[in-house]
């Protein structure tokens, strides 16, 4: 590493390389190809816990609205299973494509926000009000 730097952050430009210094072995990659593999490990674990939740609840068991993705529980099994299907087609891009992780943030955050207007009394309220609007006409 001393001798040649140059010669070395090229090669780690490419790939990961392997520096090794009294018998420990040490990475040497690009900061932005660390930050995906970190976010890859985060967003995987996320994924895994989300798609626990909703077959939990497709199989009939209780999830408490307290847990993080306790949220999944105001929709029915179709909903369930379009959830699943969006979430495993947007995991299924991150061998592809370095925007999967931002797809997966953000088909969790719209389901999440879907579930928020579903329990809200003031959009039920809203809703409740349009429609009788509607056949009065």
């Amino acid at each position: 590493m001393n001798r040649q730097p140059g010669r070395i952050l090229d090669k780690a430009y490419e790939h990961p390389i392997t520096i090794t210094r009294n018998d420990q072995s040490f990475a040497l990659l690009r900061r932005v190809d660390m930050a995906y593999l970190v976010k890859g490990v985060t967003q995987s674990k996320a994924v895994f816990e989300v798609l626990s939740v909703a077959f939990q609840l497709l199989l009939g068991q209780k999830i408490g609205y307290e847990h993080p993705y306790g949220w999944l529980s105001v929709f029915d099994a179709d909903e369930l299973q379009d959830f699943i299907k969006e979430v495993s087609e947007a995991f299924r891009l991150t061998d592809t494509s370095n925007e999967a992780w931002d797809l997966i943030d953000a088909t969790i955050h719209e389901w999440h926000e879907s579930a928020i207007a579903i329990t809200s009394p003031d959009l039920a309220a809203a809703f409740n009000d349009e429609n009788k609007e509607g056949k009065s006409c």
